[in-house]
């Protein structure tokens, strides 16, 4: 009898996995579908980039996409629509930047520079002086004061192309912009120029932000990216004849912080209301193009995912937010604000998710969470298999949702295709036609289905599907 039972029992448990997963293949089909002929994303981008373009923090193009964030959001009928007051850095680039390499008396070849965020002017007739080339701080400190002072630093260590994972090789490189002029001043430097983070030879210059810490204004150095075709010009010259000099001129500048807002749209949950998950990318964008992959393909998936929710008729038991934060590029106000306020309202938030890896073909997502939450995310990898979306890692989410971390909740990064993600980032060809309609709309049915798949079962929940 005591077999008889379990038999029953084992025979239900069985039943009921597979019509759970069946329903969601069904659900599945129906997100994918929706998106694939319904979508917005792609209408939205195509505002987004075309009618505002630029975004960056405490610009017009700034403001203006606010508005328009928050007038979108209302038009999809959510439960509430609001924007987050946050106070943001002004920096504006100001008159295009020319530079070029002197290498005699008289001849001079030109090259592409851009200005990196947050660096300061040079004089108003420009910088020149002779060049020391470093591939890291490790060589800068052997050099030492008595080879660096008084010249210009060329920081030229590429992107490590054999790393499949261009994050990493991004990861590997970028502390020589972000905080390469701070160690070029401990030696006497009077400029820095930045081999662009760019993984393919061309010449366009990427720009990026870069620090001078605590430092005084009358202590700062202008900084420069330098376009990687360029980069391996001025390796080579210096290499022939190392008196060469470099000229550069740019006249950015860095004015008061000013107000801004995240844009925030909600469904509330139908069981748990108090109990938040979280969808979203950064509004800001860089300056040179009008940041349609980085990350205006990410706030319009976000937007889609909720839109999405709605016209499927998907009743969310928790509260699901689409929050698009305000000056990731240059400063991370927006995330911080956000987590900073959910904090002080004692605000409990199960699930973050965030798209900011360009708008290129889906792959999987990478999960911060335990290693408990990691094996349920992994029972459902076979629900995305069949439209080729099943790379599960544990690993970082993104920056803005990073300040919401607990040991309890789950940070989640949407992974795009990312071969041809720094061909285009923070550069002037990050524009909406290099965006894909099809690729765009399945990283956003991609993000609907993950948010589906953890308000239904929440977090760790025994009843999660298994492989």
């Amino acid at each position: 009898m005591k077999f008889f039972k379990a038999s029953i029992l084992f025979f239900s448990l069985i039943c009921s996995t597979v019509l759970f997963s069946q329903t969601d293949e069904a659900m599945f089909k129906n997100i994918y579908k929706a998106s694939l002929t319904n979508g917005k994303s792609y209408d939205w981008l195509n505002y987004l980039s075309n009618q505002i373009g630029s975004r960056l923090s405490g610009s017009l193009g700034a403001e203006r996409a606010v508005a328009w964030a928050k007038e979108e959001l209302e038009k999809v009928g959510l439960d509430k629509v609001w924007l987050q007051p946050v106070m943001v850095p002004k920096w504006v680039r100001g008159a295009k930047e020319y530079a070029y390499i002197k290498s005699s008396e008289g001849k001079t070849t030109t090259v592409n520079i851009c200005a990196l965020g947050g660096s300061v002017a040079t004089p108003a007739l420009g910088l020149k002086a002779k060049v020391v080339e470093v591939h890291n701080f490790e060589e800068l400190e052997a050099l030492g004061k008595a080879q660096v002072e008084g010249k210009i630093v060329f920081y030229n260590r590429p992107m490590q192309a054999d790393l499949i994972q261009t994050f990493e090789a991004y990861g590997g490189c970028v502390n020589q912009r972000y905080q390469g002029a701070l160690e070029a001043i401990k030696y006497g430097a009077i400029g820095v120029i930045v081999r662009s983070m760019n993984l393919r030879l061309d010449d366009l210059p990427h720009t990026g932000s870069m620090t001078y810490g605590d430092l005084p204004i009358g202590k700062r150095i202008p900084s420069a990216a330098i376009s990687t075709n360029d980069a391996e010009l001025l390796s080579t010259m210096l290499k022939l004849d190392p008196s060469i000099e470099f000229f550069f001129r740019q006249n950015c500048k860095q004015f008061k912080d000013v107000l801004s807002y995240n844009v925030i749209g909600e469904i509330t949950g139908s069981e748990f209301p108090n109990e938040y998950m979280v969808v979203g990318g950064h509004l800001d964008s860089w300056d040179l193009g009008d940041g349609s992959h980085d990350d205006g393909a990410g706030v319009v998936q976000s937007m889609e995912v909720l839109r999405l929710l709605k016209e499927l008729g998907i009743k969310p038991k928790r509260s699901i937010r689409v929050v698009l934060f305000m000056n990731e590029e240059n400063g991370l106000r927006g995330g911080t604000k956000y987590a900073e306020e959910a904090k002080q309202k004692g605000e409990k938030h199960l699930f973050a998710l965030e798209s900011d890896a360009g708008g290129f073909t889906p792959r999987g997502f990478s999960f911060d969470c335990t290693d408990a939450v990691f094996n349920q995310v992994l029972g459902w990898r076979h629900l995305f298999k069949p439209y080729l979306i099943h790379f599960f890692e544990k690993g970082g989410s993104g920056a803005d949702v990073g300040p919401l971390k607990t040991n309890t909740n789950v940070l989640a990064g949407l992974r795009p295709d990312s071969q041809r993600y720094f061909d285009h980032h923070h550069a002037s060809n990050d524009t909406f036609d290099a965006v894909n309609k099809r690729e765009l709309e399945l990283g956003a049915a991609t993000m609907t289905a993950l948010v589906y798949l953890f308000d239904k079962y929440g977090v760790n929940n025994v009843m999660a599907l298994k492989n």
